[in-house]
């Protein structure tokens, strides 16, 4: 498997498209007539590795026969979330596969299948006789979330409105499906507590965070 940096005009893939039925994603798009191979690479919103990292066991050959027999490409949607695929055009070349580095918008389609849930609460506990009191916030969520999407923020006499409004506190841990418990926190009294994503433009896009 080899690249090529050129992609001549004739060659290139464009008009991608896309339908999901079910769990069930079908790409489309439209074939230059000269190619009859395609390499598929698909990856889970902002994670594209760069070329040079990829590996054949990483991208899906696709010839145009399996293309017509299948109407497009079919591909099972395991989460909830957000799917970017690149199409590249490629031939073979003295018994080598030539992969085009085709890297413009032409050939790549991004979509969503919806926000995957984090349900999250926090709870209080109180002692007369301390300017302390315990803290335990605890996260239930759909599919597994990487730590540096959260962090929680706490603010002295009322509640943080953004991830800045206050002192932030990075997650240690990624958030797995199911029911999480974070280790407990102490805090003065007077400060109160609020979860945020890191990045919510970006984060925002593939998980919605819920208090319970």
């Amino acid at each position: 498997m080899r690249w090529q940096d050129t992609v001549p005009e004739q060659r290139r893939i464009t008009d991608m498209g896309q339908r999901i039925h079910n769990n069930e994603c079908i790409l489309t798009w439209k074939w230059p007539e000269d190619v009859q191979f395609v390499y598929i690479y698909g990856f889970a919103a902002d994670k594209e590795l760069p070329v040079e990292e990829r590996s054949s066991s990483s991208m899906k050959l696709y010839t145009r026969e399996e293309y017509k027999a299948k109407a497009g490409y079919s591909v099972r949607l395991e989460t909830i979330g957000s799917y970017t695929f690149r199409v590249y055009p490629c031939e073979m070349k003295d018994s080598d596969m030539l992969i085009l580095k085709q890297e413009d918008a032409d050939n790549k389609i991004r979509f969503s299948t919806g926000k995957a849930r984090i349900v999250y609460s926090i709870k209080y506990s109180k002692s007369f006789f301390s300017k302390l009191r315990s803290v335990r916030i605890e996260l239930n969520s759909e599919v597994l979330v990487p730590k540096e999407a959260l962090c929680y923020v706490k603010k002295e006499g009322a509640f943080p409105l953004q991830k800045d409004d206050g002192t932030m506190y990075p997650f240690i841990h990624d958030i797995m499906p199911g029911r999480n418990a974070l280790p407990e926190i102490e805090i003065q009294k007077q400060d109160q507590i609020k979860l945020f994503f890191t990045d919510g433009k970006k984060y925002g896009e593939m998980y919605e965070l819920i208090p319970e």
